[in-house]
């Protein structure tokens, strides 16, 4: 075994010939005698490695090298066997490339330098910057020099620790070393970059492109609160000596948590007033929390492999949500978290095509379209419910004794367990590796016998699958008089059948108040269920449980287990309903079925829709007001667009204004943006295209720019559209070309055509990045595919064996397609 401690890394990139020169000083531990030492290594050229290993002399010998690109491997053939000490220098070059990883460029708008060159190395990209241990197990301290023109900046994990001129316009930029750390989490950037900062936490810096420095601010200040909340939530200063926030115009996730030096996709930075919604204010926050999060939950404490990712991403969902309610108590942040979160990973996982949040053995896990939602999202989900039922002050005790034992080094699964159950002293071990270890999630069918209940759980699925499993779950279960008043009580079932003993004179009860268990609920007792309808409509049920109960229902409803007429008389009883979270879900989820179903049923949902949207606006109005709660923005937003979709005539009528005076020069409000660019879409000709076009070009935040592109996809004219998307694949950046694709998919009045329009402009998307191409053909297979299901499986097959790293995206969007497929044929 080969102990890295140290990397000294010189690096001097050339932003017009887009390459770099590298050198790397690794020092270590050499453990066991060996004649080789092998590197992670990808796309570099190297030209030199030496070695001086201990108790061989001060003198540097040279090594003959081999490189194994199909394993992305440098092998390093040293003099002789070697143990101890050792200290060994590559001299390498490579490309900044434009792959949006390793060590790439990025387009500057306007005049001026054209690129920037930042890192991005999550999972296994530092080998593309520099010849490495590139595993998140094998921390060292990192050393960094770079190389760069006078007029540039040079950004790093750590503050500078000096700065000279050299020769030639160059100067020459020493950071300070790093923690012990992952290489996952090193980063190194130049460009013409602006470093922003305050009295108020002068370590949190924002970095961005000259002329946005203002746009920084509202991230700037929040990344500031949200700092100080984990340094006393976690109990544990932040040990760097800064933490930058730096904007980066190509990027293809939404952030990335290098330590002390985090980068963002622009619109998740920079706040523009009068352009920025406030939907895209609290994602701001909610991202910068995510990231500041990581740097306890990944940077100061590691999984000692990727098949502990969730340690880092389900952990930095689940507080970032919590530090941003710490602040913003009124956005509701925990009902966007179930809408967000918990809803989404409920539908990822109810497919038969799944994984566990831990993958058995070594595999390997990364992110992807398939992944995230189990890793992200229903790891997050499932430390809601495990903090519900051990109880916050154990949970936060728990957590610090697992950061504190483990900082600066790496941690399994059963760690964290074991540090919760020391302090809470329940069975944490079981109930968690029950979670985490197998795949899916129970349905628990509830049947009444006079005063008592009985629970029977099996694996929720959407296609029927024959399994025996079984989950540890936490069940909660209201009761409810006739009176009104309600009793609550909690117990743990790990078999497939158990009773529940009902108080004398209960008149209804709700399994999974508060929806903190990750499970379905289906109540065989159709009388419950009517008066649990009629306690919806008088909004005697809380805001969570009126969601729970019709998420379930339509769950139930695309499995086969229930009817689409048993969810919409069901929905029928919010008539009326202006809160986000059941609004959001049931516009939602008509509007799938809008796209999924046909004939008499697909005419009664587009009725009860419209009858939805409607009376929520009534209520609401459809323009945005002071004061207002910004998930009421959010909410009305979405009514809006699905409204505009869907021909309803009331929004349309009022979009139509909106958009005629828009395209005139005049304002639209921020909250209502989308909703107004889509409905001009939607009715639009090929003047309206070439406007937004225009408008596209000519807007300089990223925010607006991703609007008009979502838009190119709106458009209810087929001719149009064509010519929509023909722009989207030949003008718009890779980073958000998904946008108007994904819009396409979902547009009802795409029809028939667009699934053979995807299929003959294939080849001009598969340059797009992996993860965002990913993207589109998870939406394209299961929407358009829908028309003709045999020609889209038979050209999924052909794809599979042209690409065979989509298997794992198509056979997610295949199984979605017989999803859909099946439902829409029982529904006839």
């Amino acid at each position: 075994m080969i102990t890295p401690e140290t990397y000294r890394l010189v690096i001097e990139p050339d932003l017009k010939s887009f390459q770099f020169s590298g050198q790397m000083t690794l020092t270590g531990d050499i453990g066991q005698p060996t004649n080789m030492i092998c590197l992670d290594c990808l796309e570099l050229a190297v030209w030199q490695c030496r070695i001086k290993t201990e108790g061989a002399g001060d003198e540097s010998v040279d090594c003959p090298f081999t490189f194994d690109p199909d394993k992305q491997t440098l092998s390093i053939h040293l003099p002789g066997t070697r143990s101890g000490v050792f200290e060994l220098t590559v001299d390498y070059i490579g490309q900044i490339n434009n792959k949006m990883a390793g060590f790439y460029r990025s387009r500057i708008p306007g005049d001026g330098p054209s690129h920037i060159a930042v890192t991005q190395f999550q999972e296994s990209d530092a080998r593309r910057a520099f010849p490495c241990f590139d595993h998140p197990a094998r921390k060292a301290v990192f050393s960094l020099t770079m190389i760069i023109p006078e007029d540039l900046t040079a950004i790093a994990n750590t503050g500078v620790e000096s700065s000279r001129s050299i020769d030639n316009g160059r100067k020459e930029v020493v950071f300070h070393p790093t923690p012990s750390m992952s290489t996952y989490l090193v980063f190194f950037g130049v460009g013409p970059f602006e470093i922003n900062e305050d009295t108020t936490d002068s370590r949190v810096r924002a970095v961005c492109l000259p002329g946005t420095a203002e746009q920084t601010v509202f991230g700037r200040q929040f990344g500031q609160k949200a700092l100080a909340y984990g340094e006393d939530f976690y109990a544990i200063d932040y040990p760097l000596d800064k933490m930058d926030l730096i904007a980066v115009p190509d990027f293809a996730f939404g952030a990335m948590e290098n330590w002390g030096a985090i980068t963002f996709r622009e619109n998740l930075l920079l706040h523009v007033p009068g352009v920025t919604s406030r939907e895209g204010e609290m994602r701001i926050c909610e991202v910068t929390a995510h990231e500041i999060a990581h740097q306890w939950f990944g940077n100061l404490v590691t999984p000692e492999d990727w098949k502990y990712l969730w340690l880092n991403e389900s952990f930095a969902t689940y507080f970032g949500y919590g530090m941003v309610d710490h602040y913003h108590p009124d956005w509701e942040i925990w009902y966007q978290f179930v809408r967000g979160e918990t809803d989404s990973s409920l539908t990822r996982d109810a497919l038969r095509e799944t994984f566990a949040i831990e993958m058995p053995g070594d595999q390997q896990v990364a992110i992807t379209t398939s992944t995230a939602p189990i890793i992200y999202s229903k790891g997050g989900s499932i430390l809601r419910q495990l903090e519900a039922w051990i109880g916050p002050d154990h949970f936060k005790e728990g957590l610090r004794g697992y950061l504190t034992e483990f900082a600066y080094g790496c941690a399994a699964s059963h760690h964290l367990w074991e540090a919760l159950a020391a302090v809470s002293g329940m069975p944490v071990d079981d109930l968690m590796k029950n979670w985490v270890t197998q795949p899916g999630f129970p349905v628990i069918t509830v049947t009444r016998d006079g005063d008592e209940l009985t629970l029977n759980q099996r694996r929720f699925t959407f296609l029927p699958l024959d399994t025996d499993q079984t989950w540890m779950v936490p069940v909660t279960l209201t009761t409810y008089a006739a009176d009104g008043s309600a009793v609550t009580r909690t117990l743990v079932i790990n078999t497939a059948q158990a009773t529940i003993s009902l108080p004398a004179g209960t008149a209804a009860y709700k399994l999974n108040p508060g929806q903190t268990g990750f499970y379905h609920t289906c109540y065989e007792d159709s009388g419950n269920l009517e008066k649990l309808g009629r306690m919806v409509k008088q909004k005697r049920l809380p805001v969570l449980d009126r969601w729970g109960l019709q998420n379930d229902l339509f769950a139930l409803a695309k499995a086969g287990i229930r009817s689409m007429d048993d969810y919409l008389d069901m929905a029928e009883n919010f008539i009326g309903e202006t809160v986000f979270l059941p609004l959001s879900s049931l516009n939602a989820h008509l509007f799938e079925s809008v796209l999924v179903l046909d004939g008499g049923i697909r005419a009664r949902v587009l009725q009860t829709h419209e009858a939805l949207i409607n009376a929520a606006l009534a209520e609401l109005g459809n323009l945005p007001v002071d004061g207002e709660a910004p998930t009421t923005a959010m909410v009305r937003d979405q009514l809006l667009v699905s409204g505009a979709f869907c021909g309803n005539g009331n929004v349309l009528e009022f979009l139509s204004d909106q958009f005629k005076a828009f395209s005139n020069g005049g304002a639209i409000a921020a909250d209502i943006f989308r909703g107004v660019v889509t409905a001009g879409s939607v009715q639009g000709d090929k003047a309206t295209l070439a406007f937004i076009i225009k408008r596209f070009e000519d807007s300089t935040v990223e925010h607006e720019r991703m609007i008009l592109a979502t838009a190119l996809g709106a458009f209810g004219d087929s001719t149009v559209l064509a010519s929509a998307l023909d722009y989207a694949l030949d003008r718009i950046p890779d980073r958000i070309r998904y946008l108007p694709l994904a819009a396409a998919a979902g547009n009802p009045a795409a029809g028939k055509e667009l699934w053979p329009w995807f299929e003959k402009n294939l080849p001009r998307m598969e340059s797009m990045h992996p993860m965002l191409f990913e993207r589109v053909v998870a939406t394209f297979v299961p929407g358009p595919g829908l028309a003709d299901v045999t020609r889209t499986r038979s050209f999924c097959e052909s794809l599979e064996k042209k690409r065979p790293g989509l298997k794992e995206v198509l056979a997610l969007s295949l199984e979605r397609l017989a999803v859909n497929a099946a439902f829409r044929n029982r529904e006839k």
